[in-house]
């Protein structure tokens, strides 16, 4: 396998990191901080040889990728709630937006995250171990060959609201609840969901530093 450039990536400032975390409401510890830089660095780093995203300018990454996913964290936490033993998915992670930060902020929330490219399911698993997370996993896979059930189901630009509830229904748990992060309300998306897909909330999210229309689309079967 072709080795990531070694080039030394530009980190982001920890200060600016808590930060953005203090305007989200979101709360880190010193080691958590860190793990924040680090895996923007990684990311960095390894996008030079495997294109894990188009983006390659540092403050764009800290924008349209740190912050727009970390805009995310403070429903899901509610929704969490903090529970042990909780199973998170995140399906078509790419370079690990948003399951690598949802396992470094939810060490107590098991986080797998799925992908069919191999090269980027390469990059989360390095990831879990340079930053040591014992609870993230990478599943090189299309989700519907995976095993198990999960209590929360996330997707981030990966597909139509129909496809994504289509592909990962056999992998949702009874209770679960599914999380499309989107960008302005999917309204034509909802309106073909099936009769059997409830969505029980469109949570509109302000991300700093970038003026974009983000929203989040909260489903669960319907009872």
């Amino acid at each position: 396998m072709q080795q990531p450039d070694t080039t030394a990536a530009v980190p982001a400032d920890t200060g600016r990191i808590a930060a953005l975390l203090s305007a989200l409401g979101l709360q880190a510890d010193e080691r958590q901080l860190l793990q924040l830089q680090d895996y923007l660095a990684l990311l960095q780093r390894w996008n030079k040889t495997y294109n894990l995203t188009a983006l390659r300018d540092p403050a764009q990454m800290f924008t349209h990728h740190l912050a727009d996913c970390l805009a995310a964290l403070p429903p899901l936490q509610r929704a969490w709630g903090g529970r042990e033993g909780l199973r998170l998915l995140d399906v078509g992670s790419g370079g690990g937006l948003p399951g690598v930060l949802i396992a470094i902020l939810c060490p107590a929330l098991q986080v797998s995250c799925v992908d069919t490219v191999g090269k980027k399911a390469a990059f989360i698993r390095q990831a879990g171990a340079e930053l040591r997370l014992p609870n993230l996993r990478a599943e090189h896979a299309r989700v519907e060959q995976l095993p198990g059930r999960y209590d929360l189901i996330t997707s981030r630009a990966f597909a139509t609201l129909l496809d994504f509830v289509t592909l990962t229904q056999e992998r949702l748990a009874a209770g679960g609840l599914w999380l499309a992060m989107k960008g302005k309300r999917p309204d034509d998306e909802m309106a073909v969901l099936p009769g059997d897909v409830e969505v029980f909330h469109v949570e509109p999210l302000t991300v700093p530093g970038l003026d974009a229309e983000r929203c989040l689309v909260w489903m669960r079967p319907r009872a």
